[in-house]
């Protein structure tokens, strides 16, 4: 598809393992470089899928950081599996020719058949 992916160590492991190439970026926690969060500040990473593996303590302080610095950088974040498996099937029925293209809102209002006035969402 194209796509640079980059991976937490369980993620880069797993993904890894099916043939599935990632770069590793560490958890805030971890203390090391490359991390998930200076990526993040960066700008080097356009979409953030951010699933907690348990619910231990650090599990969740690493998925705040990680959650806080997307929404501060603005960049878009997936923490929902159900939409996480959404969207990889979404691309994987995406034409290899066809890129993804940045729309308006209004313009997906518009093909669905409504119409955007400022300040009604």
């Amino acid at each position: 598809m194209g796509f640079k992916l980059y991976a937490s160590e369980g993620t880069h492991k797993f993904l890894s393992d099916n043939g599935v190439k990632t770069t590793l970026l560490h958890k805030p926690s971890t203390e090391k470089e490359p991390s998930i969060v200076e990526y993040l500040s960066g700008g080097k990473l356009d979409l953030v899928m951010n699933i907690p593996e348990n619910l231990t303590r650090r599990e969740q302080t690493n998925g705040y950081k990680i959650r806080r610095t997307a929404v501060d950088f603005g960049v878009p974040l997936i923490s929902n599996l159900q939409l996480a498996r959404l969207m990889v099937r979404a691309l994987e029925k995406l034409p290899e020719k066809k890129s993804l293209q940045v729309k308006p809102w209004r313009e997906y209002l518009a093909t669905a058949g409504r119409e955007y006035q400022f300040g009604q969402i």
